[in-house]
């Protein structure tokens, strides 16, 4: 098969590599611009653009996807099928007709269920025990095309953004291959999504990492692991802005004056306020009385600690309440 490949993160380079390696023909990569990244905010390629280079496939990077210019370009490559993994833009229908057999999508959800940019944490915020990928026919409603194959897989309970976006990349590099051969073969079985049970995953803004203390342990505890590595979950103190990196709800003990325990008047500390604890330990009172433990955070400018050597070098007393602060 002669394939237009559109991709840009990390995600999408195992699907790449599963393209070149089972032997068929990757005519194009198609990525977007190269933009500043990290803390330099140096310009530098996304992923896939390097892969593509090392394996010496032509890359276009086109800052708009409509321009007859850029259409006639694909025209020409002669492509019978286009694959998509994360690349980033919605295909306009002129693009989408180029390819002999059309475009499927690597889709990192089960869907109808998340559809959008940002499925992984958004399944992960939601509390989700299972997530999967499906591969499906790209149209021009936001991922609403057919399903050809879909995959299942179970979500850690302690399992971050990042570490689940590396297996379902090699999940759906994996789910890929076959549905590639049943789509040259003329076997595939398109099923319609089921529009009753749509959900969306909205886009990640560094704005979702700010914790909102009144909520139960569990959700903020899915908040700071969907956020790592970006843009991580993130709370203030006397002005100060910290970043959780690791958390896990506390089984908090129910003796009168034990951390998180009620008071006489049956009243649970304020949401936010760091609760009495052994040395090395920081537990902080979330919603519905439930206790958040912390166990790797960082001050804003510092380096990410476990938090025994973060308040070895940093006490924070208990009774001091973390707040919502500026999401500025």
């Amino acid at each position: 098969m002669r394939i237009i490949f559109f991709g840009t993160p990390e995600f999408a380079v195992p699907s790449l590599d599963a393209l070149v390696q089972a032997g068929h023909e990757v005519v194009a990569v198609v990525t977007q611009p190269d933009k500043p990244r990290g803390r330099g905010q140096r310009v530098s390629a996304a992923p896939v653009k390097a892969r593509a280079e090392a394996l010496n496939i032509f890359v276009f990077q086109p800052e708009k996807l409509r321009p007859q210019t850029f259409l006639d370009q694909m025209g020409a490559l002669g492509a019978d099928l286009g694959v998509v993994a994360a690349y980033g833009k919605i295909l306009p229908e002129t693009l989408l007709a180029i390819p002999r057999l059309g475009m499927i999508n690597v889709h990192a959800s089960l869907l109808p269920r998340y559809r959008g940019a940002a499925p992984i944490q958004r399944a992960i915020m939601d509390g989700e025990a299972r997530t999967g990928v499906t591969i499906m026919r790209v149209v021009k409603a936001l991922d609403a095309g057919a399903m050809i194959l879909k995959e299942s897989l179970p979500i850690d309970p302690d399992e971050t953004g990042g570490e689940l976006e590396t297996r379902l990349a090699t999940l759906g590099a994996r789910l890929l291959l076959p549905a590639v051969d049943q789509l040259a073969q003329g076997v595939a079985v398109e099923e319609p999504q089921d529009e009753r049970q749509v959900t969306y995953a909205a886009r990640i803004l560094k704005t979702d990492g700010l914790i909102t203390w009144d909520r139960p342990a569990q959700a903020i505890h899915d908040q700071v692991r969907a956020l790592s590595p970006w843009p991580h979950a993130y709370t203030f103190l006397d002005g100060a802005r910290y970043v959780l990196h690791r958390t896990q709800p506390h089984a908090q003990p129910a003796a009168t004056g034990a951390p998180g325990a009620s008071d006489a008047s049956g009243a649970v500390s304020t949401p936010g306020t760091i609760l009495p604890a052994a040395k090395g330990q920081l537990l902080v009172q979330a919603g519905e009385g439930t206790v958040l433990q912390v166990l790797e955070m960082q001050e804003e400018g510092r380096r990410v600690l476990p938090v025994r050597d973060f308040l070895a070098g940093r006490p924070l007393p208990a009774g001091a309440r973390f707040t919502a602060g500026d999401p500025a």
